[in-house]
């Protein structure tokens, strides 16, 4: 029996079979939805990790730029010093930091999502 080209298969689906479904449980995506406690407990802990990695950044930073002024007021005469230091000697610790940076704020928020999607 010839099948004819032109005819398209159906695709049956339906209901899923399997839910789970626990009364009295509740997953942490929906106590942060519900706005809960517990769901304003989660989101604070994301701020809290995501301020402690920005204030760590800025530590850094305040220590590495901090000085400049002091270093170049103690030394007037090499002009040619302070543009190097500027221009050069601080971009590469700034791209290493901001790298760091990020990937810390996209691993805790990571960590995040497993938390709250039960993974």
């Amino acid at each position: 029996m010839p099948q004819n080209p032109t005819e398209r298969r159906v695709v049956v689906t339906g209901p899923p079979r399997r839910t789970r479904r626990i009364s009295g449980y509740y997953r942490p995506r929906t106590e942060i939805d519900e706005q809960t406690t517990l769901g304003h407990t989660y989101v604070r802990s994301l701020m809290r990790t995501q301020l402690r990695a920005a204030l760590a950044v800025f530590a850094f930073l305040t220590l590495l730029i901090g000085p400049l002024p002091l270093l170049f007021a103690a030394m007037p005469e090499s002009r040619r010093i302070e543009w190097a230091v500027l221009g050069f000697g601080l971009y590469a610790p700034m791209v290493l930091l901001a790298r760091w940076f990020v990937r810390r704020a996209e691993r805790n928020e990571r960590d995040f999502v497993r938390l709250v999607e039960d993974r």
